[in-house]
């Protein structure tokens, strides 16, 4: 078993986070703020689904009651991606999951991912999401941006369409929250041609929260390098958007590709961090009953 840093060494990389954030603070200026929804709809222990999981529709009202019985705060559920054959997937089994999930006092936020390639298509899927009502006229308490698709090879096409797709989205919200779901600032960091000058300043502008997918399962071994990996994200994030006190929901994963001592990384980097408002894995489907209570011990 991998030796965990000791608390010396995990207080030193603290130290030199802070550090990092207050060299750069006058290199990044802060993004306007748009007016700001609740972003606490974004918090706590979260889970995911997306439209793959055909296990999850064929019994919404079970799904919801597991979903429950694990101390979930918060369930992120996709409406559709740009390659879907539809605006909403399933969208009668999916009212029938956000419903059992309000009954049992969950929040629900729907999620769409872009791909920046049809613009038209992406907004009225977005706006879809944002407007999608179950049978009893229950809404979304919340609403996500997947800003992760690099199907669009144009870059500088890419960033200004996100950022167009993600103020649409803020306009028409009205007190919806909006969380950006980005790509990972720490794989942004290693492989910087992916999304050269990925537009964080604009997307924080627009949001009430983000939610990096700080994937670590399978690319990673052990705890040192998975709370390494994930510290520097959220230092990245949080001096790349201007704003050091924005909400992050951090996401881990996928959730079984991580091994007992990745995940105890991924918990101690988001205990130690002390400012994450909420924390989960993806996705429900894949996430090993072990890990479950480690999660609980992270529920900010």
């Amino acid at each position: 078993m991998a030796r965990p840093y000791s608390p010396g060494v995990r207080a030193s990389l603290l130290g030199l986070a802070v550090a990092f954030v207050i060299a750069c603070g006058g290199a990044v200026s802060p993004a306007p703020a748009a007016d700001r929804a609740d972003g606490s709809v974004f918090a706590g222990l979260g889970t995911w689904v997306d439209i793959y999981d055909g296990a999850v529709y064929a019994a919404p009202e079970r799904t919801a009651q597991k979903i429950a019985s694990r101390g979930v705060d918060t369930v992120w559920v996709e409406t559709a991606n740009f390659r879907a054959a539809e605006d909403v997937v399933e969208p009668a089994r999916l009212g029938r999951l956000v419903d059992a999930l309000h009954a049992r006092s969950l929040r629900v936020v729907g999620w769409y991912l872009p791909g920046h390639v049809r613009p038209a298509l992406d907004t009225r899927r977005a706006l879809a999401m944002l407007s999608f009502r179950t049978s009893t006229g229950t809404s979304f308490d919340g609403v996500g941006l997947d800003v992760e698709a690099t199907k669009l090879r144009n870059v500088t096409l890419r960033s200004k369409r996100a950022v167009a797709l993600a103020r649409r989205l803020r306009q028409e919200a009205g007190e919806t929250p909006i969380a950006i779901i980005p790509f990972n600032p720490r794989g942004l960091e290693k492989r910087p041609k992916t999304w050269p000058g990925f537009p964080w300043s604009e997307l924080a502008a627009v949001s009430d929260a983000f939610a990096p997918m700080v994937y670590t399962g399978g690319a990673l071994t052990g705890f040192d390098a998975t709370y390494g990996y994930v510290t520097r994200a959220l230092r990245l994030l949080r001096t790349q958007t201007g704003r050091p006190e924005v909400p992050i929901h951090v996401v881990g994963g996928v959730a079984n590709r991580l091994g007992p001592e990745e995940l105890d990384g991924f918990a101690a980097a988001i205990e130690d961090d002390g400012r994450v408002s909420g924390a989960s894995l993806y996705d429900w489907t894949t996430t090993p009953a072990r890990a479950w209570p480690v999660l609980a011990r992270i529920n900010p």
